[in-house]
């Protein structure tokens, strides 16, 4: 009897796609995968089972470690600091990652983009007015009777400091481990490469620590998901766009609409790849952030920006052991907590995604240019960007008390867009705004998809190889999921919550990380 041609080509369609799917599980780490996932939605459905103590939970475990071992990050992210310092113009300066012939797959410029768009991230415009106002109205950091002067220098000095060499030493000195161990010893692109102790080369010992990596990138960029997601909310909402929705904490429908479509723009942009995608959105951004930039030192108040601005760089580097030194021992350290605490931990927590991104763009680059471009490059960036816009922000509140600071702190989310409001062409300005949010968004979901998808590969000696694509498409939309889920178990507190749970375990690591690969570099 004569088959027929549609139950032939059904055949051939089933036996195509057993085949690929078998490729593609080949591909994945088993254990480094599932319980990643597992772990994630446990997290998930603890908190969706009940949101009303989902948010109190938070709310606790934040104070307690921040309470406990908040010295230690401190401390942590001082010491990395004076590692990467004493790295940068050692004996071990000159040694090119991925060996004597090895030669830069990108210019400095794309390097120095993509470095920059990956590093920060949504953060930049979310507190660039924001941090700086709400220093300055805070009771708790100033003398009693400091003048306006006084309190607008400090208020920069912190902005800084939280902003500045520390976080981005703490970078660079993983991404030098990622880099070094995976370039130079030919070791696979994990975590796990870093050590060499008979318990971190057992299968679970390195499953162990893969999976803390993972876990903490998961939340890292939930997190800047889920303030980008409420940022570009309120402005849409503040320029008319969009109507106000009801809300449950800081969860609205916008708010889950907005993260589902940059969910998907991410997905298709690591589908595209690092050359196609991540590589021509961080340009984008580069070229978006310079322009607005250029406009707000401009139109704003121009020598009130350049005297601010020279003065903060010269009174943070003045103050810079006393300011990154100080835990508030004697005093309520219930802002420490919520700010520097905070912000050390989101660099730790991110430090495994932007480590394993900025080493896989750094193949051919010397020790020395590596750290100096990771640290001091963006941090100068930073320092430029924060100084216009913190100084600008500043200048306002200088000329009308609490006209800023008012509107912030009773909905920090709109402070960049109650800000714009008084420059000439206030609607396209905030418009741009959305649209860097919107592009700095993507660029995060997408590369923490390729670097999660990268840390969970099974196949990924050769670090300058793609990840599989299923993976890939996994992470990016499990991102989206999480941000929703953080942000409807408790706003903003659950998203310090997770950057500092996830934060402080991974600090530690990156201690012996740092004597692991010092003690290889030796050898």
């Amino acid at each position: 009897m004569k088959k027929s041609p549609f139950i032939f080509e059904l055949k051939y369609f089933f036996h195509f796609f057993s085949r690929l799917s078998t490729n593609m599980l080949k591909n994945i780490a088993p254990k480094r995968f599932l319980f990643s996932l597992f772990l994630i939605s446990i997290f998930i459905g603890i908190t969706l089972v009940n949101l009303t103590e989902a948010n109190k939970l938070f709310l606790g475990i934040q104070e307690q470690l921040s309470n406990s071992l908040g010295w230690l990050i401190i401390l942590a992210a001082n010491a990395i600091l004076i590692f990467v310092i004493y790295l940068a113009f050692s004996k071990h300066k000159n040694l090119i990652l991925g060996g004597p012939d090895a030669k830069p797959e990108f210019s400095n410029i794309n390097w120095i983009a993509m470095l920059f768009s990956a590093g920060l991230g949504i953060g930049l415009l979310f507190y660039g007015v924001a941090e700086p106002i709400m220093h300055l109205s805070s009771d708790v950091i100033h003398k009693d009777g400091a003048v306006f002067s006084d309190k607008a220098n400090l208020s920069m000095n912190l902005t800084y400091l939280h902003w500045g060499f520390h976080g981005w030493a703490i970078y660079g000195v993983v991404g030098l481990c990622f880099a070094y161990f995976a370039f130079n010893k030919n070791l696979p692109f994990r975590v796990s490469s870093f050590f060499s102790g008979a318990f971190t080369q057992k299968v679970w010992g390195r499953v162990s620590l893969d999976i803390i990596a993972i876990i903490a990138t998961i939340f890292g960029i939930a997190t800047s998901l889920g303030l980008g997601a409420n940022q570009i909310n309120s402005g849409l909402v503040y320029l008319g766009v969009l109507e106000a929705l009801p809300s449950d904490g800081e969860l609205s429908l916008n708010t889950v609409g907005i993260i589902i479509f940059i969910t998907m723009l991410g997905l298709i942009s690591v589908v595209l790849g690092l050359q196609a995608g991540i590589k021509r959105l961080s340009q984008l951004n580069m070229v978006l952030c310079g322009f607005m930039l250029m406009i707000i030192f401009f139109a704003g108040p121009t020598s009130f920006i350049v005297d601010g601005l020279l003065q903060n760089v010269g009174s943070y580097i003045q103050n810079l052991l006393a300011l990154s030194t100080n835990t508030q021992a004697y005093m309520d350290s219930s802002w420490q907590n919520a700010w520097t605490l905070f912000f050390y931990s989101w660099w730790f927590a991110w430090s495994p995604f932007v480590g394993l991104f900025i080493a896989r763009i750094s193949y051919g680059r010397t020790i020395q240019e590596f750290l100096i471009g990771v640290v001091v490059t963006p941090a100068i960036l930073v320092f430029v960007w924060m100084g216009v816009f913190g100084n600008a922000a500043l200048h306002q509140e200088l000329l009308e008390p609490n006209s800023l600071s008012t509107a912030i702190n009773n909905d920090i989310t709109i402070s960049l867009f109650v800000f714009l409001e008084q420059f000439p062409f206030s609607p396209i300005l905030m418009g741009l705004s959305i649209v860097i949010i919107l592009t700095f968004f993507v660029t995060s979901s997408d590369s923490g998809a390729l670097v999660t998808s990268m840390l969970t590969a099974a196949n990924n000696e050769h670090a300058q190889e793609e990840p599989p694509m299923i993976l890939r498409v996994v992470w990016a939309i499990s991102l989206g999921i999480i941000a929703v889920v953080l942000l409807a178990g408790g706003g903003l507190g659950a998203l310090q919550t997770a950057v500092i749970v996830t934060g402080v375990p991974f600090a530690i690591l990156i201690f012996f990380a740092c004597k692991s690969l010092l003690k290889s570099l030796n050898q």
